[in-house]
């Protein structure tokens, strides 16, 4: 029997191989060989880890040592030191934000401490192109068991007593939903898998494939035999083409295994998968234009009822339910629905994935109990703000989501305290904003995206988004008008209360939450012609502080002559003259010169 002394576990996420994770693990390998320890020490690709920052990202067991951001020419240091010698290469590890502080330990980075990871447990910790890692590591036995001692009615009781949510946005009960479509008639059934993951900044759903795609094909074949169904397919966007390749491999593995396709584990169950891709819509996320996209039409809500469950694809009974739904079926089977739920709120039950993004320290991906406050999100996990600047929002679920500010940073996470706070989960998009972000801009980015993404079917989102976005241009370019704020407030309240679907009801969160908690800043762009952070061009002027020494440098550097002052004195701006170019900013030596009001 072979003995392997060392496992080197290379990230083969997307955000590591974009920068250069192939060439480490390549040339990890070569090296290894060149040095004869290739019978004592084993290279594994494995999926993403989550710190994505951080890439490419090596880690060495088993004692566990977490290097960041190796490049190709670090591999004969880290082969020599570490791998032949026994010594850590201390230059590579990961460093805290506020104390520089080196950790050589994955588990003793802030960033990991606090998760809580249940769904993205193989992530990063096996090879997603080999089935027999998966199942060394507890794989295929929910269906197992739910195959060979459950009955299919008891499945979805299971899923029901977990309290599990759908984790794609709306939160609808998964054991309820998947009961409806259980209860609706028909011999043919359908499972689809919602992979369509739009929301600007999120890749949670991307990795989850990336790093372990037989649990999602597991949860979607114990879905089948729980409702009925003998098909299955899983929508993913063909932007994720490491994804989509990944679940090709898995599925003709579990094929040919005997996990998927006819009498599997004796059983009589038979279920088979296929993959659609995407072209990339954001209104494909909205299930019913999903399931037109599938059918080979163009990708549209239709109205609602009939529900999918009953009338969903090829007018068959269908459920939809999105990846990281789906991968937390296998511990609800495995450990039974009232161990899940022991974990989160009374009614959040569980863990969620967020993609953290924006002006925050460690981005990537993070798995936390429902029920933590935000504030251990940004500062314990995230850890805090980029330059130490002063946190000013988070925007939370997506570009339909909503605008947190600081009083909010204690709220716990769950479904209805987002809700009420005018926010929503969403699929778990997390930007974090600093305090020079303009929040009626943020407002606009949004909207903007939204509009765009707009399908058009119904006139309350493809005309009302299109006039809010008008009106939120024109504050931005110092051009807003009394009555701005009303009209905006009516319009939203009327697309909410008449679009079609759920992406279009939700469109104007970000304007209402801003305006609900940053409502000042519309008012200082309107009324006073200012841009309070500074962001927008056409509000933002430049100030000479109390800090100006008199040295000249501003005045020289200004192309139109708009600083005047005389050598030892402070110097003033000419306002009406100046055209913003920052030059003088940028030349000052004391940073005495501020941007913004």
């Amino acid at each position: 029997m072979q003995f392997i002394r060392s496992h080197v576990l290379v990230c083969g996420g997307t955000g590591c191989m974009s920068s250069g994770s192939r060439q480490v693990q390549a040339n990890l390998e070569g090296e290894i060989a060149r040095r004869g320890l290739g019978g004592e020490v084993r290279v594994v690709q494995t999926g993403c880890h989550g710190f994505c920052e951080m890439g490419p990202l090596v880690i060495i067991y088993p004692e566990g040592v977490f290097y960041v951001s190796v490049k190709a020419e670090d591999v004969p240091e880290i082969v020599e030191n570490h791998l032949y010698k026994g010594r850590i290469v201390e230059r590579l590890l990961y460093r805290e934000p506020l104390s520089q502080e080196r950790i050589p330990s994955y588990d003793e980075i802030n960033f990991y401490k606090k998760q809580r990871r249940v769904i993205l447990k193989n992530c990063g910790r096996i090879n997603p192109d080999d089935i027999n890692e998966y199942i060394a590591a507890g794989g295929y036995e929910a269906l197992g068991k739910a195959l060979t001692l459950m009955t299919p009615a008891a499945v979805v009781e299971e899923v029901k007593k977990s309290g599990l949510r759908g984790r794609g946005g709306a939160g609808f009960p998964t054991g309820m939903k998947w009961q409806f479509a259980r209860q609706s008639p028909g011999e043919k059934k359908y499972i689809v898998c919602n992979a369509d993951e739009g929301d600007p900044g999120a890749f949670m759903d991307r990795s989850v494939l990336e790093g372990d795609p037989h649990r999602i094909i597991e949860g979607m074949a114990v879905c089948g035999y729980a409702i009925g169904a003998d098909e299955g397919y899983i929508y993913v966007r063909a932007e994720y083409p490491l994804a989509i390749k990944r679940l090709r491999t898995a599925i003709a593995q579990a094929e040919e295994m005997g996990f998927l396709g006819k009498d599997i584990f004796g059983s009589g169950f038979a279920f088979s998968l296929h993959i659609k891709e995407g072209a990339g819509a954001f209104v494909c996320g909205e299930e019913t234009a999903l399931l037109q996209s599938i059918e080979g039409k163009r990708g549209m809500p239709r109205p609602r009822p009939p529900f999918p469950a009953v009338s969903g694809l090829w007018g068959k009974p269908t459920n939809i339910n999105n990846v990281e739904t789906f991968a937390n079926i296998l511990p609800i089977i495995v450990d039974g629905g009232e161990k899940y739920a022991e974990i989160g709120t009374e009614k959040s039950k569980g863990t969620k994935i967020f993609a953290l993004t924006g002006k925050i320290n460690n981005t990537g991906l993070a798995e936390v109990p429902m029920g933590i406050a935000m504030r251990e999100i940004i500062y314990d996990i995230g850890g805090g703000i980029v330059g130490g600047k002063k946190f000013k929002a988070v925007q939370i679920g997506g570009p339909s989501g909503g605008c947190l500010p600081e009083e909010m940073l204690d709220l716990t996470i769950d479904y209805d305290s987002l809700t009420a706070a005018g926010a929503m989960m969403g699929s778990g998009g997390l930007v974090v904003m600093d305090e020079t972000t303009c929040m009626v801009d943020v407002a606009k980015f949004f909207l903007t995206f939204t509009q765009s993404e707009s399908c058009g079917k119904c006139t309350p989102c493809r005309e009302g988004t299109k006039r809010m976005l008008e009106i939120l241009t024109r504050i931005t370019d110092g051009e807003g008008r009394d009555g701005d704020i009303a009209l905006l407030e009516d319009l939203a309240r009327g697309i909410k209360q008449t679009a079609l679907c759920g992406l279009g009801q939700t469109a104007p969160n970000p304007v209402l939450s801003t305006l609900k908690y940053f409502r000042h800043e519309y008012e200082a762009h309107i009324k006073d012609h200012v841009c309070p952070a500074g962001a927008c061009a056409n509000l933002t002027g430049y100030t000479i502080t109390d800090g100006c020494r008199g040295c000249g440098m501003c005045k020289k550097a200004c192309p139109v002559g708009a600083i005047a002052g005389e050598i030892k004195q402070r110097h003033t701006i000419n306002h009406s003259v100046c055209i913003k170019c920052g030059a003088c900013e940028s030349q000052c030596p004391f940073k005495a010169i501020r941007k913004g009001a």
